[in-house]
């Protein structure tokens, strides 16, 4: 899975490399109203795996793999230093037909091609308080969209987030629709499933030493409440956060996870260990990905009950950020013998702004190797993702 990124007009900000994130409204504040702005990014992004049950497909083979294109266009216009409307329209293109229908789907956002608004709202901020009104992308431990191939998940919702009390945020977010990853124009009204209520409110603190955040989330579409809990302390050589869900699901056992990471520098690598447990049943969570310390790229801890454990290494040379880890899933709710899993990630980055040549100066270039074993006796799945992003 690609790494979840913010955009401009996100509701939350939340990094998964602290405790609760760094979590802040979005500003809008400017120098003059009323004023237009207009960004946006080409992407390509190819994929590849042998994840094919049958054994008649092999990597890199033209019938399981996938290259598609897409082009973003954000669109922010301040009517007043204070109200602000954002639109961010994407249109994307397949370049062929993946027969097997593997975990991708038979093309990018399930057609040959098409366009869809990702992002139509209102914001407005007063004082320390900001509401946005409308579709927009919002990133939190148990609830996100995540940025995955050509164009992150969406919702539509209304969040409001103060800031009125220092190194405090307060964060309140009622959701109607959402559009999962990499499902095209198809938005689900989560107010037609269940009791038609989903919502999340939080509070969260951050002094740069002591971090730590609560959030309540009740999602009706999915049958459970949810309270996520986590802090942390910035040692200096060491950070040490932890994190706590309770998962009350209706008609099943509740769900207990219990997480703990390090991270730390040693020379010119950053290094993390985490170990999560989740017993009684599996965790909730809205979106491709939860928030637990030991989820990977392929992976969501949440589903796997049991012992999980993840470490990573990482490190830039010449201007290539790399980073490779190592994670083990014990799937005990499969209830069979050899069930364990396990997740192997390689990824790559390369950055060219430091480059000469002017023209990819705003231009990305990720490769991601991902080695895959789901547990329940199944056989390991190989899959290479390249992906390029050019910012303009």
């Amino acid at each position: 899975m690609k790494f979840t990124k913010l955009s401009l007009v996100a509701a939350l900000a939340v990094s998964a490399a602290v405790a609760g994130g760094d979590i802040a409204p979005a500003p809008v504040v400017v120098d003059e109203a009323p004023k237009t702005t207009i960004d946006g990014k080409l992407t390509g992004y190819y994929i590849t795996s042998d994840s094919d049950a049958s054994g008649m497909y092999d990597m890199f083979d033209k019938d399981w793999s996938q290259l598609g294109m897409a082009a973003t266009l954000n669109v922010n216009h301040k009517f007043t230093d204070s109200i602000a409307m954002n639109l961010g329209a994407v249109g994307y293109l397949n370049t062929n037909r993946d027969i097997p229908f593997d975990y991708i789907g038979e093309y990018f956002e399930g057609q040959p091609n098409g366009a869809f608004f990702n992002v139509a709202n209102l914001t407005a901020t007063f004082m320390d308080t900001t509401f946005i009104l409308g579709r927009q992308l919002l990133n939190t431990p148990m609830l996100s969209g995540f940025d995955w191939l050509l164009a992150p998940g969406s919702f539509e919702a209304y969040t409001v987030a103060n800031s009125s009390i220092e190194n405090v945020t307060l964060i309140g977010s009622y959701v109607r629709t959402w559009r999962k990853n990499n499902t095209g124009d198809n938005w689900i009204n989560l107010t037609n499933i269940g009791d038609g209520n989903n919502w999340t409110v939080s509070a969260a603190y951050n002094n740069d030493k002591l971090s730590g955040s609560i959030w309540y989330y009740n999602v009706d579409a999915m049958d459970y409440t949810q309270v996520y809990v986590d802090g942390g302390y910035d040692f200096d050589v060491a950070k040490v956060v932890a994190q706590y869900v309770y998962t009350d699901w209706n008609n099943q056992d509740a769900s207990n996870v219990f997480g703990i990471k390090a991270t730390a520098t040693l020379g010119s690598f950053g290094l993390m260990a985490a170990y999560t447990n989740i017993s009684d049943n599996v965790a909730g969570w809205v979106g491709v990905m939860d928030g637990l310390y030991t989820s990977s790229w392929n992976t969501a801890s949440g589903g796997s009950e049991g012992n999980n454990f993840k470490v990573e290494a990482s490190t830039e040379f010449a201007g290539i950020s790399a980073s490779a880890s190592y994670a083990y899933y014990e799937y005990d709710q499969y209830a069979v013998n050899d069930n364990d899993g396990q997740e192997i990630d390689v990824i790559l980055g390369y950055d060219f702004k430091n480059t000469d040549i002017t023209v990819i100066k705003d231009m990305d270039l990720n490769v991601v190797y991902t080695n895959t074993n789901y547990g329940n006796n199944t056989d390991d799945i190989n899959a290479l993702e390249v992906y390029a992003n050019y910012k303009f």
